[in-house]
């Protein structure tokens, strides 16, 4: 279920939220170092993540779950912000340029490979998603005082199938947040350094997956695969198959 938009909005006003926000919104940019006329949209509590965009973006949106609310966004200017259901997202047909799930996946539950199949249909041929999620090794999805701990955390296989399913192309597997989820001032005052001395040795035991994946035009169709030869049937022979079959009494 997905968390209430009141929980998330409280936890990156606090010092522990704002110091993720700061670790993940430069991955993100890393990934996306520009953005000139693209039209960039976050689903999920992605509003965070969306300000560095603001000005370069040809269009700039952030969807928000019915199910956790929605806040007002920007608090200045034009608003930019709608709710939405997930898999029904009010967008045309290959519209979209940039595509960022934050605070979506891993509390989709059962609609999560049709939120993807949505994702997949909005996006440009040449389009890119990007989705944040609890890392199943890490220590974040095993610590509720976040949002982080809370929904489905996914590990790298487990994410490169649900994406390959949706006929996406994961380009890039990263992990992100290695120092504890504690609310130390010293902890968070040395959060950038831990992060950049433990992205070389911890790797695998980040508190978040981040992936990129491309969109995928057409499935890829398997080599050696049997092929069905089509034989023509005549109408009456069609029709005969197409009746019912009667069951038939069995000798005891």
């Amino acid at each position: 279920m997905p968390l209430d938009v009141v929980d998330l909005r409280s936890f990156y006003a606090a010092p522990l939220g704002g110091m993720a926000r700061r670790i993940v919104a430069k991955r993100i940019r890393a990934h996306w170092p520009r953005a000139d006329g693209l039209v960039v949209i976050g689903l999920g509590y992605a509003a965070p993540y969306l300000g560095s965009f603001r000005g370069e973006a040809l269009r700039l949106g952030a969807l928000m779950p019915a199910e956790q609310g929605g806040i007002l966004w920007p608090p200045q200017g034009p608003l930019r912000s709608v709710m939405v259901e997930e898999d029904r997202l009010p967008l045309p047909d290959n519209s979209v340029d940039r595509l960022l799930l934050m605070h979506c996946l891993e509390t989709a539950g059962g609609h999560a490979r049709g939120l993807l199949r949505e994702a997949w249909r909005v996006l440009t041929p040449q389009g890119r998603l990007l989705i944040v999620v609890p890392n199943r090794r890490g220590i974040w999805a095993r610590r509720d005082n976040t949002p982080f701990g809370h929904g489905q955390p996914y590990s790298r296989g487990q994410l490169e199938r649900l994406l390959t399913d949706a006929l996406f192309t994961p380009l890039v597997f990263e992990t992100a947040l290695y120092v504890p989820p504690l609310s130390k001032r010293l902890m968070i005052r040395a959060a950038p350094r831990v992060e950049r001395l433990a992205h070389r040795v911890l790797a695998p035991f980040g508190g978040l997956l981040i992936v990129e994946a491309r969109k995928e035009i057409a499935a890829p169709i398997a080599i050696g695969a049997r092929q069905v030869q089509l034989q023509p049937v005549t109408a009456t022979e069609h029709a005969r198959r197409l009746m019912p079959v009667r069951a038939t009494k069995t000798r005891e």
